[in-house]
């Protein structure tokens, strides 16, 4: 049930970065639909994962639902990437960092700047490795028009 609510979170979460990112009102459910997976899977793999590797793969599970939702409503990957990106972000462990070194304890600051510099590695990597895909392995979700492939079929005979 808990996790659930942390993806109902996260998916409202991406939706409000979505407003604020400016996407346009009718890709919200699909944002909020990618945010909410990627951070079920980041919260599912944490168990068993360390933090980069947990992000790295919810990263690639929000970049190929980018990429596919990107095809289906022939927009950019863009509009879904970066809204639905967010709830992956080390933004607590960049926060502990600065507060670490504030506070003196360097150490600690060391430690928490290092994992969030690990993290935000994965989620690069992640990027990359789906981006290296090539689009014709996306084509499966592309809208097929009834009328162009009734005239194909005419066109064969």
């Amino acid at each position: 049930m808990m996790a659930v609510c942390e993806m109902a979170v996260a998916a409202l979460g991406t939706v409000a970065f979505a407003l604020l990112f400016g996407v346009p009102a009718i890709y919200y459910p699909y944002c909020g639909l990618i945010g909410g997976t990627g951070w079920f899977v980041y919260s599912m793999l944490a168990q068993g994962f360390s933090e980069p590797a947990s992000a790295m793969f919810a990263t690639i599970a929000v970049i190929l639902l980018s990429r596919i939702f990107a095809v289906r409503k022939q927009c950019p990957v863009t509009i879904f990437l970066i809204s639905g990106i967010f709830p992956l972000v080390p933004g607590t462990l960049v926060y502990w960092t600065a507060y670490y070194i504030v506070t003196d304890e360097i150490a600690l600051a060391a430690r928490t700047g290092f994992l969030a510099l690990k993290v935000a590695v994965a989620i690069v990597l992640g990027i990359v490795f789906v981006f290296e895909l090539p689009q014709g392995f996306f084509r499966f979700a592309a809208k097929k028009d009834k009328r162009a492939l009734k005239e194909k079929g005419r066109k064969k005979r």
